[in-house]
């Protein structure tokens, strides 16, 4: 699943879920989402409220770098994100999916 719309890049694969974004959150209606790191806090809103049919509060971003790692044939580093912590006004997304028990 993709949070693509016209003319704007990528925004998100799925909402994430870890300890860092714990399911706490998911009780006051925030959602975690890893997205492009040139996207805006406009375009995360539109992009969920068209995906997810939901109305969105507020939208918070975080730069996060990639960790440097020394290996030896010299130093490597992860790639870069930037995570969208969104707040739902109405609705709720179904991260899980159709799970089987």
């Amino acid at each position: 699943m993709s949070l693509e719309s016209p003319g704007t890049p990528a925004t998100s694969s799925s909402p994430r879920s870890s300890p860092r974004s714990p399911y706490t959150c998911i009780d006051r209606g925030q959602y975690t989402f890893i997205v492009a790191p040139r996207s805006n806090k406009t375009e995360i809103k539109q992009a969920v409220e068209a995906i997810f049919g939901v109305k969105v509060e507020s939208v918070n971003t975080q730069n996060r770098r990639g960790k440097t790692r020394r290996t030896r044939t010299g130093i490597g580093k992860s790639k870069d994100t930037k995570r969208a912590i969104v707040t739902l006004r109405e609705g709720t997304i179904d991260i899980f999916g159709d799970v089987a028990k």
